[in-house]
């Protein structure tokens, strides 16, 4: 969602004092007119020391603007109140686009540093303008009367949110309260930030450094990769595997070392609870009460209450349900899964249980066996660059839009590229920055941010900047990035977040592109990951990168047919990880023993077997606790998203993949109309009725 954080005047005032501050100022980018091609920022103009004076500036103007809005003499009209509001605040937008972006790719230590002193100053800011009483009251008159003015459905919406959203953030609260939830929302911000950077730090202080005679089993790939890696940090001679999934995984899929696999895995699954400095156990029971107390000084029994409420979920029981109805046959087809591969391990003559990292290596040997089918055969035909021009042959054929890569773009980084987007007429809707490659500052996974948001405010047309970040391995001296297919879903699956942002068609920001009810925003990004593997859609990108052979039918067989191999193990991982999320938010009293101790509870009381990790253990689950609200009480999005994927995809099943007429209706109703409307009403709007569960229960056989 859009955030737009204030701070007091006085703040700026303080800062004006300081030496030099004139100077500094005239000379901060973010004070003048960006004159760069689109309004790109001048990244490369851009210094540490030019963010908190802007974010001070920023804050204080916007104040400035919300007080002048709440002051006015003559009677609300939308135009007065809520418009304005949707118009403040450009120069906070234009530094927090630019910052929260940065933060994620590039961190350093100078910019912790910034963010740790920033977000409590963003939080308290958000407060002034969410607990101003003469805002609120114009608001509320003009919700009241919202029947009888004459809005535009985007109007209605918008008049809606920001009502929802006074009333949601303690504008009802009396002042002794409202000084309690400034306090806890402060609190929030500062331990959120300092979660995610921990969670950082362990991820790149962990590595194993290993000699030649440790590679039995490895492809030729995966040993160069951990030789490029060991060269990066000036470790010749060695092979360097991290706990960063592109490293990770395909060690613990090939290495015939038990003994490695364990402790790279190890490695992983303990990051934040190694009691050291990043520890994070401490920070997450904080979190987990601080949230609780917020919710109940805000009439709410729990936070999951709180956050579900404007969800399309609604409620803690239909999340509950969803999951519990998933959970059965996940577990039971992660059991049999479990079993032949232990009696493939012991005719190997492996004594005793397999173990969590043996999951990988004999999943992949399973699958040799049924299907006849290697992921390292797949990867030669998924060279980085025919995938992402995959997504763009894909963007073109349903709706004619259009890629063109520019370099007089500015670009923060030299793996970023940057490209024109244009519609179906050839006008230009969006500009597009990819960064796909691991960099040890980057943060762990993959996403898309909104640089710049859409908006058209009384004919004033502002086209998104948006970008998409990944993780993958970089090529190497002499060979391309290969994906893998998980790779190649994760980078559709973004790309979808950016067609999202990219077709929007909005009036307000506050409501254009993503900014959706989270458990509707991963729709349509999980969407387009159907496509990836479909045969009419391998036809147009998949080329073997030293041949040019298109994917040969016999490969698109195999892969087509182990679709639905190891289900059980990937849905049991991520419903594990959804009702943990669920159980530390539904709790109505704090939390005061071991978080740890709590994790195995819930984990156990499931049934989760031992050779199955929750996909995110506590203690480095960033979705949920590295952000003040982000994915807490709303891991399970992504299933309740792909309900909705699921069943949305028998449309284009049916109809032809690249169907007009459907792709046209998906746009219209979903894409371009980003929040204007009720979640559940967009997507009837594009099916003709509400979705069904069987669809996703069939794709992942499960039914």
């Amino acid at each position: 969602m859009n955030r737009f954080f204030l701070l007091t005047a006085s703040l700026l005032m303080l800062s004006a004092c300081q030496p030099n501050q004139t100077d500094m100022n005239k000379n901060n980018p973010f004070f003048a007119e960006w004159t760069t091609p689109h309004g790109v920022p001048p990244f490369q103009d851009i210094k540490p020391e030019h963010y908190l004076p802007a974010f001070e500036a920023g804050m204080a103007e916007q104040l400035d603007e919300m007080n002048t809005i709440a002051s006015r003499s003559e009677a609300p009209t939308f135009e007065n109140t809520i418009e304005a509001m949707e118009k403040s605040g450009q120069l906070l937008r234009k530094v927090s686009g630019v910052f929260f972006n940065i933060t994620g790719v590039l961190k350093t230590d100078t910019l912790s540093a910034i963010e740790v002193e920033i977000s409590p100053k963003l939080s308290a800011h958000n407060d002034n303008i969410l607990l101003n009483p003469e805002l609120f009251k114009r608001i509320k008159t003009l919700y009241d009367s919202r029947e009888t003015l004459g809005l535009t459905t985007e109007q209605k919406k918008v008049l809606e949110n920001k009502y929802r959203e006074f009333a949601r953030n303690g504008a009802n609260l009396a002042p002794a309260d409202q000084d309690t939830l400034r306090k806890i929302n402060e609190q929030l911000a500062m331990l959120g930030v300092k979660f995610g950077n921990n969670v950082q730090k362990e991820d790149n202080n962990y590595q194993i450094e290993l000699d030649s005679t440790d590679l039995a089993g490895l492809p030729p790939d995966i040993r160069k990769a951990g030789e490029e890696a060991a060269k990066e940090r000036n470790l010749a001679g060695k092979y360097v595997y991290t706990i960063h999934r592109p490293s990770m995984y395909p060690f613990l899929t090939y290495s015939t070392r038990r003994d490695l696999r364990e402790k790279l895995y190890q490695g992983y699954i303990m990051r934040g609870n190694n009691n050291n400095e990043y520890d994070n156990k401490e920070i997450l029971r904080e979190i987990v009460n601080l949230r609780l107390r917020r919710a109940n000084l805000l009439g709410y029994p729990t936070h999951a209450a709180y956050v579900l409420e404007d969800r399309m979920a609604g409620n803690a029981d239909r999340v509950y349900g969803l999951l519990n109805q998933v959970w059965p046959s996940a577990l039971k087809q992660a059991k049999s899964e479990l079993a032949a591969m232990q009696t493939l391990a012991r005719k190997e003559g492996v004594k005793g249980e397999l173990q969590s990292w043996d999951w990988w290596y004999y999943a992949e040997q399973i699958k040799q066996k049924m299907y006849n089918l290697n992921e390292e055969e797949i990867r030669p035909y998924l060279k980085v660059d025919n995938v992402i021009n995959g997504t763009f042959i894909l963007a073109n054929k349903l709706w004619g839009v259009t890629f063109e890569e520019v370099k007089n773009l500015p670009t923060y980084h030299p793996d970023v590229r940057t490209y024109l987007v244009k519609n179906e007429k050839g006008e230009l809707i969006g500009i597009y920055l990819s960064d796909w490659y691991y960099r040890n500052t980057k943060r762990f996974g993959a996403w898309m941010n909104n640089i710049r948001d859409q908006s058209n405010i009384q004919g004033n047309r502002v086209i998104p900047i948006v970008v998409n970040v990944g993780n993958f391995t970089k090529p190497t001296a002499d060979k391309p990035a290969l994906l893998s297919v998980d790779d190649a879903n994760t980078l559709f699956h973004e790309f979808g977040h950016a067609v999202h942002g990219l077709l929007s068609d909005c009036v307000y920001p506050s409501i254009s592109g993503t900014s959706t009810p989270r458990d509707f925003v991963e729709f349509p990004s999980q969407v387009l990951e159907n496509w990836v593997f479909e045969p009419e859609m391998l036809k147009l990108y998949a080329t073997h990168y030293q041949t040019g052979e298109v994917m040969p039918a016999g490969l698109i067989e195999k892969i087509k047919k182990a679709k639905q191999f190891n289900q059980g193990f990937i849905t049991t991982e991520y419903v594990a990880a959804a009702i943990l999320d669920m159980d530390y938010h539904t709790r109505t009293t704090p939390l005061t023993g071991d978080v740890i101790a709590f994790e195995k509870a819930s984990l156990d009381r499931i049934g989760l077997i031992p050779q199955i990790v929750s996909r995110y253990r506590s203690t480095y689950y960033n979705h949920i606790f590295s952000d003040p609200i982000g994915y807490s009480s709303g891991y399970y999005s992504y299933m309740w998203s792909e309900v909705l994927d699921a069943d949305a995809w028998t449309a284009f099943e049916a109809r032809g993949i690249f169907d007009q007429t459907t792709a046209q209706s998906y746009r219209n109703n979903i894409l371009a109309v980003g929040g204007t409307r009720d979640a559940m009403e967009m997507y009837k709007a594009f099916m003709g009725r509400e979705p069904k569960i069987d669809a996703l229960l069939k794709r992942r056989g499960l039914n």
